[in-house]
């Protein structure tokens, strides 16, 4: 999956969005990456990264960060390219 858009989840820091740089047991560095807080149109996260978002209007997907490491990665899922469009196309949440 390296270099592939993905989901990520951690036990305690959330879910995010991005491509899949390094992985190094639950540690896992992702580039171009957005937090996934709020989402509206799919009911887990596996139909996020199969089917994106049916409301983007209702979802909170924060702003691109260049890269994050994220330290308690549990789940991995490849998005498909329909997933990656929804959830690129889905504006900035900010306050």
């Amino acid at each position: 999956m390296l270099n592939k858009k993905v989901i990520i989840r951690g036990t305690a820091s959330g879910v995010f969005f991005g491509t899949l740089a390094e992985k190094n047991g639950q540690e896992v560095k992702l580039t171009d990456c957005r937090r996934l807080w709020y989402w509206s149109g799919a009911a887990s996260i596996s139909q996020l990264a199969v089917d994106g978002v049916a409301n983007p209007n209702e979802c909170k997907f924060t702003v691109s960060v260049d890269e994050i490491v994220i330290l308690d990665a549990i789940e991995i899922i490849p998005c498909t390219v329909k997933a990656v469009e929804s959830i690129t196309s889905t504006r900035e949440w900010r306050i």
